[in-house]
C-alpha cells in the first residue's frame, strides 16, 4: 500500500473541503453584507405576500424581512439629505430607504412640477432595488409646504397656539398634507410639541407656547389633520417632535459657540420633566403618532440620543410606542467624536433611523461592522427595520398610486388661502387698546404706513420658507402683504401713504391713523438664539416717525415671540401681536378693520410695562 499516496490525496481532499467551504462563506456573506445587485435571483419578483395589500401589515412585514439580506435592512435605518445623493443609483445600490429635503432644499426650479419630478424620480431608483422597498421622504413643511413655489403659506405653530382651537389647527394641517402630497411628499416633521419656556430661544415660534395642556390639544388637532386616514392609509405621516425638553434649556449651555439654547443642556428634574414636556407626547403617541423625533439637547448632561431610559424605556415600554424613533440632524455624531461609537451607543439606546444626513457610506459601513462585531445586535437592528417598515405600509408607500401632475392644482388652491387667513385673524391678540382706537374704520380720510415689516412676505413668513432661515423681502412667496391688505380693506375715498422709514413729506396736516407694521428678521434654530428680542433701532425711529404725522398710532408687531417694548408701548394707542401669518396678511386686516372681532390669546407671556 502507498501510505504517500493516499496521505496526500486525504490531505488534497481536505484543502479542497476547506476551499469549498471557505467559498460558500464568501458568497454568503457577500450576499448578507453587500449591496444587492439585479443579478440576485430574489429581485423584482411579483405577486410576493408583502405586495398584497389585502393581508394585515404584520404579515406583510414579516414576510418581507425574511427576505431581506443584513445590507438592506440596514439601509432602511439610514436618513439622507437628498443633496448628497449624487447619482440616483446609489439609492439602488444601497438599499436606500429615506431622503429628506432641509430647509431650502428642492430642484434648481422649485415649481410644484419640479418638486413631483424629483420626488419620482427618487421613487423610481428605490423600486428598482431587489425588493422595491419605496423610500420615506421626509420634509419641515411646519407652516405649509413652505419650500414649493406658489404654496399656502399658514401662520407659524405661535400663532396656531393663540388660535387655541383645535378644529381649526386641524384643517391647516390637513390642507398642507394636501399640498406636500400633490408632489409626492408623505412625511412631515411636525407637529413641534416642545413647550417653550424661554423665549431666547430660537425655535419658540415653532411651538404652541408655554402651556403644556395647550401645546398637548393643538398638537394632537395637527397630528390627526396630517394623518387624516380617509383611504387606508395615512394622507402624510406625522412626526411629533423633540423628545424632550427642548423648552427648557438651560441659556449659555450650548455645545454650539455660535448658539446660547439650541443644542443646550436641560437641568430640570424628572418630575418636570414629565409633567411640563412628556405629556404632549404622551398625548400623541395615543392619538396615533408613529414616528418620534429626538432633539439635540441633553438632559441633566447626557445627550437625549444617547438616553436608553427616555429612549427605550419611557417611549417604548412605558408608552407602548410601537412606531420608529428617528434623530435630528448630526444628533447622534454629537456623543462621541467617534462616529463608529456615537453610532452603536445612539442604536442600542433605543434609535431606529439615523439622520446622518449625508454620510450614508460610512453610517453603512458602520453599522455592519457593529454587527459584524456583536457591538448591536441582530435582534435590534431587526427591531429597527420592523419598526420602520410597519409605518411604510401604515403610510401606504407600497400601495397609493403615484402622485400625477393633474393633482398639483391644490397647492395654493383658494380654499387652502381661505383656511390661512381664518388662521391669521383667529391668532391676533389685542395687546392695547387706548381709547378704542381698534377696530379701525375703513373710511377713514388718510392713513399712513410704515416698517420693515409693512410690504414683506418673507417677514410675515418668518424661518422655514423658501430657505431655512427664511428670507427678507417678497421673493418666491405667494401671498399678500399687511399693506396689500391694509390698501384693499379701506374706502376708494382713503388716501393711503406708506414709507418703510416713515419719511412723509412736511404737511400741516395729520393722518387720522399711523400704522407702524415692525418686527424680527426671519430666522431658523440656533441662530435665532436671541439674548433680548427687541425691535431694532430702525423700526422704532419709524414708529416715532409715524407718530409724530398722525393722530392716533397703531403697531401691529410681525414675530416669532414676545419682543421687549416696555420702554415704548406706552406712547402707542394700539399694539398688536400678529405672530408670523405667513401668506394671507389679510387675515390681519380682517380685525384691523372690524370685520371680525379679536379673539386670539397670547400663547406666551408678554410684558408691555
Amino acid at each position: 500500500m502507498n501510505t504517500n499516496f493516499y496521505h496526500s490525496r486525504f490531505i488534497t481532499v481536505i484543502i479542497i473541503t476547506l476551499l469549498s467551504v471557505a467559498m460558500l462563506v464568501f458568497i454568503f456573506l457577500k450576499i448578507q453584507l453587500s449591496p444587492a445587485t439585479n443579478k440576485d435571483i430574489r429581485c423584482h419578483q411579483t405577486n410576493l405576500p408583502y405586495q398584497n395589500q389585502t393581508l394585515p401589515i404584520d404579515e406583510r412585514v414579516t414576510d418581507l424581512m425574511n427576505r431581506m439580506t443584513d445590507a438592506e435592512k440596514i439601509g432602511q435605518m439610514v436618513l439622507i439629505e437628498k443633496n448628497s445623493i449624487h447619482d440616483l443609483k446609489d439609492i439602488t445600490q444601497y438599499n436606500l430607504g429615506a431622503l429628506l429635503s432641509g430647509g431650502g432644499a428642492g430642484p434648481k426650479q422649485e415649481t410644484p412640477l419640479a418638486w413631483l419630478q424629483m420626488i419620482n424620480d427618487f421613487q423610481s431608483a428605490a423600486k428598482d432595488t431587489c425588493l422595491g422597498i419605496p423610500l420615506l421622504y421626509g420634509i419641515d413643511a411646519v407652516h405649509g409646504h413652505g419650500n414649493v413655489l406658489e404654496a399656502t403659506i399658514f401662520p407659524h405653530f405661535i400663532g396656531l397656539g393663540a388660535t387655541r382651537d383645535p378644529e381649526l389647527v386641524k384643517q391647516v394641517a390637513k390642507a398642507t398634507a394636501e399640498e406636500m402630497a400633490a408632489t409626492g411628499i408623505y412625511w412631515n416633521f411636525a407637529p413641534n410639541l416642545d413647550v417653550a419656556k424661554d423665549i431666547r430661544w430660537g425655535k419658540t415660534y415653532e411651538t404652541f407656547g408655554s402651556n403644556t395642556n395647550n401645546v398637548a390639544r393643538l398638537g394632537v388637532a395637527y397630528l390627526e389633520g396630517l394623518q387624516d386616514s380617509s383611504h387606508d392609509y395615512f394622507n402624510v405621516l406625522a412626526n411629533p417632535k423633540h423628545f424632550i425638553g427642548g423648552g427648557d434649556m438651560k441659556y449659555g449651555t450650548s455645545r454650539n459657540n455660535n448658539f446660547k439654547v439650541e443644542e443646550g443642556n436641560i437641568t430640570i428634574d424628572e418630575k418636570t420633566l414629565r409633567q411640563t414636556h412628556l405629556v404632549p407626547f404622551q398625548k400623541a403617541i395615543t392619538s396615533g403618532a408613529r414616528v418620534i423625533m429626538v432633539s439635540t439637547a441633553s438632559w441633566q448632561g447626557k445627550i437625549n440620543s444617547d438616553n436608553n431610559y427616555l429612549l427605550t424605556e419611557v417611549i417604548k415600554n412605558e408608552l407602548e410606542f410601537s412606531g420608529f424613533i428617528v434623530s435630528d440632524w448630526y444628533g447622534v455624531y454629537q456623543i462621541e467624536t467617534d462616529k463608529y461609537n456615537s453610532l452603536v451607543r445612539a442604536v442600542n439606546a433605543g434609535i431606529d433611523m439615523v439622520m446622518t444626513p449625508f454620510e450614508y457610506k460610512d453610517f453603512i459601513s458602520n453599522i455592519q461592522k457593529a454587527l459584524s462585531n456583536g457591538d448591536i445586535t441582530k435582534e435590534r437592528i431587526d427591531d429597527a427595520v420592523k419598526r420602520i417598515l410597519t409605518v411604510k405600509f401604515e403610510t401606504g408607500l407600497f400601495d397609493r398610486p403615484q402622485a400625477l401632475p393633474e393633482g398639483l392644482s391644490v397647492i395654493g388652491s383658494d380654499q387652502h388661502r381661505e383656511i390661512g387667513r381664518e388662521a391669521v385673524r383667529k391668532s391676533q391678540v389685542l395687546l392695547k387698546n387706548t381709547n378704542f382706537v381698534l377696530p379701525l374704520s375703513k373710511s377713514l380720510k388718510k392713513i399712513i404706513v410704515a416698517g420693515s415689516s409693512a410690504d414683506n412676505l418673507g417677514r410675515q413668513a418668518g424661518g422655514w420658507t423658501t430657505e431655512w432661515q427664511g428670507i427678507d423681502g417678497n421673493e418666491g412667496i405667494s401671498g399678500t402683504t399687511i399693506l396689500e391688505a391694509i390698501k384693499n380693506a379701506v374706502s376708494k375715498n382713503t388716501e393711503i401713504e406708506y414709507n418703510k422709514d416713515g419719511d412723509f413729506p412736511i404737511k400741516n396736516d395729520f393722518a387720522d391713523v399711523g400704522i407702524a407694521i415692525v418686527g424680527e428678521k426671519p430666522y431658523a434654530e440656533g441662530w435665532g438664539d436671541n439674548a433680548n428680542p427687541s425691535l431694532s433701532p430702525e423700526d422704532l425711529l419709524a414708529i416715532e416717525k409715524v407718530k409724530a404725522k398722525s393722530k392716533k398710532i397703531v403697531v401691529i408687531i410681525v414675530s416669532g415671540r414676545p419682543l421687549d417694548i416696555k420702554d415704548y408701548a406706552k406712547n402707542w394707542d394700539g399694539v398688536i401681536a400678529t405672530w408670523l401669518p405667513g401668506s394671507e396678511g389679510q387675515g390681519v386686516t380682517d380685525v384691523l378693520f372690524g370685520d371680525y372681532s379679536f379673539t386670539g390669546t397670547l400663547p406666551v407671556a408678554w410684558k408691555l410695562y
